[in-house]
């Protein structure tokens, strides 16, 4: 179990050190295209606040899937329909932990207009990789995975 929190703490914290690095990648191209930054406290604060909900809901979701034996990062589905935790209330808790709230509130700490708009474009292409990802799991586990689909929202 230890192992697991200290695994799944080194995991989520490159996931913020990434999304600060997007972000901050988009600084760069705002001051070369000449955009003014987004910079107020409430952005800044709302972007940490986000930063943080995104770090600890990944963390809770890395938890299961690694007490659960089953690999974060993976382009074969799982072994095991995971159905508790923050999977009550999201299929997609790592989605959503990293690819909406860290990199959305990464964006909005360090004011980047550019972020902004690169973390909304991507969010599609994200949605096409979930889909895949369930027409695999649905072919696994089929009756167990639609049931689940049926009660649990894909994002939120």
């Amino acid at each position: 179990m230890t192992i697991n929190l200290f695994k799944s703490l080194l995991h989520n914290i490159g996931i913020v050190l990434f999304s600060l690095a997007l972000a901050y990648l988009g600084t760069v191209i705002d001051s070369l295209l000449g955009l003014p930054t987004l910079s107020s406290r409430l952005a800044a604060a709302v972007g940490l606040f986000l930063l943080l909900l995104g770090f600890l809901l990944r963390l809770w979701a890395v938890a299961h899937f690694y007490n659960h034996s089953m690999r974060v990062i993976s382009l074969e589905p799982q072994g095991s329909l995971v159905t508790a935790g923050p999977y009550r209330y999201s299929r997609n808790p790592l989605y959503l932990g990293a690819n909406v709230f860290c990199f959305f509130g990464a964006a909005l700490l360090l004011g980047s207009p550019t972020a902004l708009i690169m973390t909304a474009v991507h969010l599609p292409f994200v949605n096409l990789i979930i889909r895949r990802e369930e027409r695999q799991l649905e072919q696994k586990f089929g009756d167990r995975f639609r049931a689940y689909k049926r009660h649990v929202r894909r994002w939120l």
